[in-house]
């Protein structure tokens, strides 16, 4: 979605930044490609890029958590074994010790700059537009595209998607299945209008009288 969306938008004459993690995906010639691998890489990637931008569209999350602890090698299952074997009492399963990434969305929305707009994506299984609304509210975002995931044809893994997006003046649209390239242009025709507002403020402040001068 995140490469389709960079496509549409140097389409359209934008100069397009697109952050990246591993992907067998060519990208779309003539972007500015920052690849990273990890969420911390992204999270400072993003924040990085975004002062620069006017539209910021994250179209893809990062995995929540992370392993406390990580090898550079194989972890065998004789030394798993052996370390759960050594836990007194009954129980005898292996843990894996997790801990939480940053939440990139909701920094870029706590940092989101005046006239900057803020495309956020949520893939739910249930209550589609409460989740939605939710964080379309929690992290600052102008737009959110939500979409159910576990169903064929539709999020990760697929060619195509179906939507439901709400913008921040409560106006909601639902997109019915269509190409993941489709889907971009009728998501930057949604940001477009929150583009176009916050350029026509950028003017009107620009044209208006300094104090003590003119």
């Amino acid at each position: 979605m995140g490469y389709a969306l960079a496509a549409e938008a140097l389409a359209r004459g934008a100069e397009v930044t697109l952050l990246s993690g591993p992907t067998h995906l060519a990208p779309p010639a003539g972007v500015n490609l920052v690849l990273v691998t990890t969420a911390d890489e992204m999270f400072r990637a993003a924040l990085n890029q975004a002062p620069g931008a006017d539209l910021v569209l994250k179209a893809a999350a990062v995995a929540d958590y992370r392993p406390e602890e990580r090898s550079s090698r194989k972890i065998k299952k004789e030394s798993l074994r052996r370390a759960a074997l050594k836990r007194p009492g009954p129980d005898r399963a292996v843990i894996l010790r997790l801990q939480p990434t940053p939440d990139i969305l909701e920094e870029l929305g706590r940092r989101k700059k005046p006239g900057q707009v803020l495309v956020g994506f949520a893939a739910e299984t249930g209550d589609l537009e409460a989740n939605a609304l939710g964080k379309l509210r929690r992290k600052n975002l102008d737009l959110i595209v939500a979409n159910r995931i576990g169903r064929k044809g539709e999020g990760f893994e697929a060619d195509t998607n179906r939507a439901l997006t709400i913008d921040r003046d409560g106006n909601r649209s639902e997109l019915p299945i269509m190409t993941k390239e489709a889907m971009a242009a009728r998501i930057l025709d949604l940001a477009e209008p929150f583009l176009a507002g916050a350029a026509g403020r950028r003017r009107r402040r620009a044209a208006a009288p300094r104090e003590g001068g003119s």
